[in-house]
């Protein structure tokens, strides 16, 4: 790892269109500082944008929750909002800041880059000068490991709730990858959760106007966010159903009079002051 102290970040940094974005989200202004932070690893990494805590150790989710000081369900949707809009991408096992040379000097980091792996090699060929010969011990055959039965029902299961999220959520974008960092999101759900929960979770996203964009910000809800931890118990528990209108209140029924709602005579009385007054 090389040992870089700074990197490049532009003062125009949150004019750009996908940090609006973020920080418009639920949530949005932890986003962007996760996104900061994620740059920061990368300069310190300095491996063209890779983020990891060695080079043979990516980084999970919940490593980058641990380390950025943050809960798992917020970096989990930092990272899947980020990759949807191309910020981050998968590198096989390693998450890469997509573009890493738009927000650094590269010439500079590779100059380093180098400096660092003549001092590595210097390092190492003076070690080997110095160690003295041992026995060589013969290394054991190494088994064979068999394809783990656990992870094919979870690839399975993965597969079974998307299918089911087509099927119930006509009315949202269709998912087009199921990238590692869904995987993992869906996989820790199914921790807690089964499939008829998953069921119920879209049905309600479904029947929803509120998460289908019927709100004072147009907003509406992703498959992102609606596998996320939180979201997920708050929908299953009804906070986003329909709710009906009011019925109007019923007309008050009229007070009974002291004569029990009798009838009461009408009289002339200007005829009656007439007729007392003639006696």
């Amino acid at each position: 790892m090389a040992d870089i102290k700074w990197i490049k970040i532009t003062t125009d940094m949150f004019d750009n269109r996908k940090i609006k974005h973020l920080r418009r989200l639920q949530g949005g202004n932890d986003m962007a500082l996760i996104w900061v932070m994620l740059l920061t690893i990368a300069g310190r990494c300095n491996a063209g944008g890779l983020l990891y805590l060695t080079e043979s150790i990516p980084y999970t989710p919940q490593m980058l929750a641990n380390e950025l000081g943050f809960p798992d369900e917020t970096v989990e949707n930092a990272l899947a909002e980020m990759e949807q809009l191309q910020m981050i991408e998968e590198a096989g096992e390693f998450f890469r800041i997509t573009g890493w040379e738009e927000h650094q000097n590269i010439d500079g980091l590779d100059r380093v880059r180098e400096q660092n792996r003549i001092r590595k090699q210097r390092q190492r060929e003076k070690t080997k000068s110095e160690v003295k010969p041992c026995r060589v011990m013969k290394k054991r055959p190494e088994r064979k490991q068999e394809a783990d039965p656990v992870n094919k029902t979870e690839e399975a299961t993965c597969g079974q709730v998307v299918d089911l999220y087509h099927s119930i959520c006509v009315s949202y974008p269709r998912v087009r990858t199921v990238s590692e960092t869904r995987k993992k999101a869906i996989k820790a759900r199914l921790k807690a959760y089964k499939l008829d929960d998953f069921r119920a979770l879209f049905e309600k996203a479904e029947a929803s106007d509120f998460l289908k964009g019927a709100n004072a910000r147009n907003w509406s809800a992703t498959v992102d966010w609606l596998i996320a931890d939180v979201n997920m118990a708050k929908v299953i528990d009804g906070n986003y159903d329909n709710r009906e209108k009011r019925p109007e209140a019923a007309a008050k029924p009229v007070a009974p009079n002291r004569f029990h709602n009798f009838k009461e005579r009408e009289y002339d009385m200007k005829a009656l002051e007439e007729q007392l007054l003639n006696r």
